[in-house]
């Protein structure tokens, strides 16, 4: 009944959603069982009108950005799924970029290369939002998010608009302020430098280059399995426990990079969970390292 109420509340104010929609669809995974209701916004107003019925209805909701760092339950999502591509936006002003939490993290180190700023070239190769890699604080080939993002805007469990200063964030080691609460990026206030052109594009190619030659980009994954234990690279602590390709159902230990667990094509969330508590019980049984997943299994139990 409650869902009936969303959805007929959301064609009232023509705000796009679909229902039962398959998660698998949506994440780079290419796992998941079905969102009760997946709806898109578009604007900052549609998901503050959206919070506020899912609020008044009391129907539990969950942020999506290109899911790209998810796992998500074959029994599916409960309550509304909200993706936030639809805001998107990206504007230039000086050395600054202000981009909506929806942008893909390629259009906008694409867009700072077109205006000859430097610092988001780690960055290009990515597969994510930049909302999803500031909740991250996404990094790779040194940099990270922390360094480049100067403010942001996020809308409270309310509706309420906040802006956090970079202070505000509490970013770490694939950890940030929103993590923990239930704050909601939508916009991105990022500081780079003025470079050449020419260079910040061969630096970007020369990443993504070594990203696809040692990285298993022609199978769905959700990127790195595994946080960095202090002191050690988990992949090379998976790789030298003769875990490379190793499988659970349609789940495998990429042969071409230890860090990755990815879907041959039949890979269900059951699957990659095992194989992951796999991973971690041999990597603590042989070398005394407690593997601590890097990716988000979110949904029903």
């Amino acid at each position: 009944m409650k869902l009936d109420n969303l959805t007929n509340r959301l064609s009232e104010l023509k705000i796009e959603y679909a229902k039962s929609e398959s998660m698998s669809r949506h994440t780079t995974f290419k796992i998941g069982g079905n969102a009760d209701v997946l709806i898109k916004i578009k604007s900052v107003s549609e998901l503050k009108q959206v919070i506020s019925i899912t609020n008044e209805l009391e129907v539990p909701r969950f942020i999506l950005g290109k899911g790209s760092n998810l796992l998500v339950s074959d029994s599916g999502i409960e309550g509304a799924v909200i993706s936030l591509q639809g805001i998107d936006g990206i504007e230039i002003n000086g050395d600054t970029i202000v981009c909506g939490a929806g942008a893909s993290l390629r259009s906008v180190c694409i867009a700072a290369q077109k205006a000859s700023l430097s610092g988001l070239e780690f960055a290009y190769g990515i597969p994510g939002t930049v909302g999803g890699a500031l909740y991250m604080n996404a990094g790779a080939y040194g940099g990270e998010m922390s360094q480049v993002v100067a403010s942001a805007t996020a809308v409270d469990a309310d509706g309420n608009e906040v802006k956090l200063e970079l202070s505000d964030m509490k970013l770490g080691y694939r950890t940030s302020v929103f993590k923990n609460s239930n704050l909601t990026i939508t916009s991105i206030n990022m500081k780079l430098q003025k470079g050449d052109c020419t260079e910040i594009k061969n630096a970007m190619d020369d990443f993504f280059s070594r990203r696809r030659d040692k990285q298993p980009l022609e199978y769905p994954s959700a990127g790195s399995t595994f946080k960095r234990p202090e002191g050690y690279f988990a992949g090379a602590l998976v790789e030298q426990n003769n875990l490379k390709g190793v499988s659970v159902g349609g789940a495998q230990v990429s042969e071409k990079h230890a860090g990755f667990v990815i879907n041959t094509g039949n890979a269900t969330c059951n699957d990659v969970l095992s194989l992951i508590e796999k991973i971690k019980d041999t990597v603590k049984s042989a070398d005394g390292v407690d593997l601590e997943p890097e990716v988000i299994f979110v949904g029903r139990k």
